[in-house]
């Protein structure tokens, strides 16, 4: 049987998955980079899934709410002003998915952004979606050499009320995604 772990940040933005021949297993990381490190490496501790599904909300620039993206592709905004010292700022955890077989057929591919801070003002961010804690949890599986993806629903565009966007969507991101797992049930 399939060992998946699904993380999420907050409580709002749980969804319960079924699949056949697949055991779920769920951690509330929490907000932001550091916490979501912590929990993950713990419940990885714990659990040692053969794949790692972060689900969510996410802000965007250039996108529509309610859009749903997969993320194989990670940037960490608040290093990216260091990669001219060496600093990794970007993980790309396709090779590892496809190695192992998984989420091949997955579609809506996305670069998700992730960074400490809930952007509220219009600025330029590399990727589709923007997120506080995918970047932090691909680090961690690549560390571990355990298959990571993310699955984010836009809830805001980011400029326009962002915060109060969040809020007001968290009811349709769980709904969205609930629906996305269900049509992709006999697609892991």
């Amino acid at each position: 049987m399939l060992k998946i772990l699904v993380t999420y940040a907050v409580q709002g933005e749980f969804v319960d998955i079924k699949w056949p021949d697949a055991e779920f297993y769920y951690v509330r990381t929490g907000i932001g980079k550091v916490k979501s490190t912590f929990h993950l490496a713990e419940a990885i501790r714990q659990v040692q899934p053969d794949l790692v599904l972060n689900i969510g909300t996410a802000g965007t620039v250039n996108h529509e709410v309610g859009t749903i993206f997969v993320c194989r592709q990670f940037v960490d905004r608040d290093m990216q002003k260091l990669s001219d010292l060496g600093m990794e700022c970007e993980i790309d955890t396709s090779a590892l998915l496809e190695a192992k077989g998984f989420c091949r057929d997955w579609t809506e591919t996305g670069v998700c952004n992730t960074g400490d801070g809930f952007l509220t003002e219009l600025v330029h961010v590399a990727g589709d979606v923007v997120d506080m804690e995918a970047f932090a949890q691909a680090f961690v599986c690549r560390s571990k050499e355990i298959p990571f993806i993310s699955v984010k629903y836009v809830t805001d565009v980011i400029g326009q009320n962002s915060v109060k966007h969040w809020e007001d969507k968290l009811a349709d991101a769980r709904t969205g995604l609930a629906h996305f797992f269900n049509v992709l049930k006999e697609r892991i």
